[in-house]
């Protein structure tokens, strides 16, 4: 199999930022301004390659870096890293946080408080439990909305069926690609 151009670069731990091309995560990326709307954790495996952490529906698995990148829009990528660098032990402390949340069911509504995952919680919990470091930012379903005053309400109104949990709490891969804590080691070309 051939390398992709992107594996040369990588370092476990490092943030992969996806746009996933469907109807549900083209409005979380509509709603945040930006094309991201999925996101997950590299790792480098011995007999797999490199591995990337993530919440997907159904559940919080480890995907081929292959499978990863084809399911973004135009192959869309950006690699961000924690700017203080990570050490080989905190690479095994971020590991083993992954590890513990494997099959946990992903939600639906992006709500940051469920036992359910989604993507950007997946990231921002383990960095938060295994490093002690937050990446992205909480916030409630009406800042986001608020943010972002052309959004149409419909989807929303429709995806919650009739009400939207404005004091929902909820992190966007938007935020973590937009998070001061990481840098930006790669991007593919729009």
């Amino acid at each position: 199999m051939a390398k992709l151009p992107v594996e040369h670069l990588l370092k476990p731990g490092d943030i992969l930022i996806t746009s996933i091309p469907n109807f549900l995560y083209r409005r979380v990326a509509e709603v945040s301004g930006s094309p991201a709307s999925h996101v997950g954790i590299a790792f480098y495996d011995q007999n797999q390659g490199w591995l990337v952490a993530e919440s997907a529906v159904p559940v919080v698995k480890y995907s081929t870096l292959a499978n990863f990148i084809e399911r973004s829009d135009n192959g869309w990528l950006v690699v961000r890293r924690l700017r203080t660098g990570i050490t080989a032990q905190q690479t095994e402390a971020l590991r083993l946080a992954c590890d513990e949340r494997m099959g946990k069911l992903y939600h639906l509504g992006f709500h940051y408080l469920s036992k359910r995952q989604f993507c950007s919680k997946f990231v921002h919990e383990v960095y938060l439990s295994a490093l002690g470091v937050e990446l992205g930012k909480l916030e409630s379903f009406q800042t986001l909305l608020n943010s972002k005053p052309d959004t149409p309400l419909w989807f929303w109104r429709l995806w919650f069926l009739g009400r939207i949990p404005w004091a929902r709490l909820t992190v966007t891969p938007a935020s973590q690609l937009r998070c001061e804590k990481l840098e930006t080691i790669w991007e593919s070309a729009a």
